[in-house]
């Protein structure tokens, strides 16, 4: 067991170092992770570790969903939820029953069954890969939005997708009413029960006596209580996450006070990169086993399956996405408000190219049984694993290396209604700046003369807007009375910046990933200011 240990804290070591080497050569580090353990697997060094199915699904799922869910701008979710939602159930199914079809056709013995268990497999592209490039080349909004959103709600369709093949394969029969009711039951329970897990846990935070610790150490808790209970009952276990961690991202600001608000984000995304780090690099270390296993199949006949559905799966994600892009504008934007009635093709190009499969894939692959009934070994499921491998290898890499290339060639465009980034921001300042004196005016104009900090602040506001959350600087570090009456206005002012972000948090003209750029800000500027006007044991 410490052996073991041992070499997880190796790996993590490992992870670090590929991590900086691809920051050093710009690429996505989780190709160069996936990279590395695919060397790593051909010197044996780490092979006592591997992927547990149960292990992914249960402990590593969770929480990068939940994640996932606070990252995600709920009215951005909200604005692109027909093209979310189209990329999630939609393609995903048509890419399963394409490679249905196409590899019960190409693979001796393959029965459409099999077909559909592996095209459940491969359909679900993985976000942290296109979003990491997306993130270091500039991409509109729509872009990252759409993969973000698709990222959330592809999982559970291609795991129903998945459940639904496997039981026909083990048992011979398949019911399409049965399956059908069986699918929606899922899908709407799992939510459900996520809202519901949201609610307890809200009140949890918002009305007992925790603390930053506790709040921090619930947020870990609550995912996994979400997705054993929808797990539990048969439901979609990923729709509970994302709809219960949909729920309680919008409601931070309600339940959890500024400390925790700081704090709680840099833990979790340090959770949340050796999350990562270990799966993609644990992905690469597979291949000598699963090459090992392919029996009577030769590889290069493997690599040739794996290769083909690629491209395959390449080729139908783009062939939809244009799809979709031309109903939009010929049919959809005619009869139905959407936000760009006429998406054109670029986005769609580039929303089609970020199809990478990653770590999802892979477990579905590996939770497929050994033996079915009577002891019979499952059929073909070494190659099924090790086509899942290739298609993830193939896609990751490939796909992966060409996408920022594919950015400047194409040059996506923004929507037809969005405000550039930079005005945002100048006219959040502006906004934020006026309320701030307004305040101000409000409730001190009189007692402002006789406080030299108050009247620091308001001329600072005045002279300089872009700087109006800057520390006021005082010349020693002796407390008095004012001081102490200065940092108690201070504090209400910036709740009166809070709401007022808030409310232009309603409003479509501002991008929400901004507002809560600002935020963050007000959120720091309070933990400095309680951290000098309070002793440390009291700030719990």
């Amino acid at each position: 067991m410490q052996d073991l240990f041992i070499e997880y804290i190796l790996l993590v070591v490992i992870i670090l170092a590929l991590a900086m080497l691809a920051n050093k050569l710009r690429l996505a580090y989780p190709i160069v992770l996936v990279l590395g353990g695919l060397a790593l697997g051909f010197t044996g060094l780490f092979s006592n570790i591997g992927i547990d199915p149960e292990l992914v699904f249960f402990i590593f799922l969770p929480p990068l969903l939940y994640e996932a869910a606070w990252q995600v701008s709920w009215k951005e979710f909200w604005k692109w939820r027909r093209a979310i939602v189209t990329f999630a159930f939609p393609i995903v199914f048509i890419n399963a029953f394409v490679v249905a079809i196409f590899s019960s056709w190409l693979i001796p013995g393959f029965s459409l069954a099999l077909g559909f268990l592996l095209g459940g497999i491969v359909s679900p592209p993985d976000a942290v890969s296109a979003t990491t490039i997306m993130r270091r080349v500039k991409v509109p909004k729509v872009i990252v939005s759409i993969t973000e959103g698709e990222s959330l709600l592809n999982d559970a369709s291609s795991l129903i997708i998945f459940r639904f093949a496997l039981a026909a394969v083990i048992t011979g029969q398949f019911y399409l009413s049965e399956a059908a009711a069986s699918f929606v039951l899922a899908v709407v329970m799992g939510t459900l029960v996520g809202l519901l897990v949201a609610l307890v846990f809200y009140a949890v935070h918002r009305w007992l006596p925790t603390t930053t610790g506790i709040d921090v150490v619930l947020s870990f808790v609550t995912p996994y209580f979400m997705y054993y209970l929808a797990e539990h009952f048969h439901f979609s276990g990923v729709l509970a996450v994302v709809s219960g961690g949909l729920l309680l991202s919008s409601q931070r600001d309600k339940m959890l006070n500024y400390r925790t608000r700081v704090e709680a984000v840099n833990v979790w995304n340090s959770l949340i990169f050796v999350l990562n780090g270990i799966i993609f690099l644990v992905i690469g270390l597979q291949l000598p086993a699963i090459a090992g296993q392919l029996g009577d199949i030769g590889l290069g006949t493997a690599t040739s399956y794996g290769i083909l559905i690629s491209l395959l799966l390449i080729v139908t994600r783009m062939a939809c996405t244009l799809g979709s892009s031309a109903v939009t504008t010929f049919i959809i934007g005619l009869f139905i408000a959407v936000p760009d009635p006429h998406p054109g093709w670029r986005n769609p190009v580039i929303t089609g190219w970020a199809g990478m499969r990653g770590v999802i894939s892979l477990a579905m692959a590996l939770s497929i049984p050994l033996v079915i009934n009577e002891g019979r070994p499952f059929p073909h499921r070494e190659l099924i694993l090790f086509i899942t491998f290739v298609v993830i290898l193939v896609t990751l890499v490939f796909q992966g290396l060409t996408l920022p290339w594919l950015i400047r060639m194409v040059k996506p465009e923004d929507g037809p209604s969005t405000i550039p980034e930079r005005t945002q921001e100048v006219m959040m300042q502006k906004k934020v700046a006026h309320a701030s004196l307004e305040f101000l005016n409000e409730r001190c104009a009189d007692e402002r003369s006789g406080n030299k900090h108050l009247e620091n602040l308001y001329d600072r506001l005045q002279l300089d807007l872009k700087y109006f959350l800057q520390e006021c600087t005082r010349e020693s570090d002796e407390r008095d009375d004012s001081l102490d009456r200065f940092y108690a206005i201070y504090l209400e002012m910036l709740d009166r910046q809070r709401k007022k972000l808030n409310e232009m948090n309603h409003l479509h003209e501002f991008d929400e990933e901004l507002i809560r750029k600002y935020q963050a800000l007000i959120d720091i500027e309070e933990y400095k200011v309680h951290e000098k006007q309070l002793p440390a044991e009291a700030i719990e």
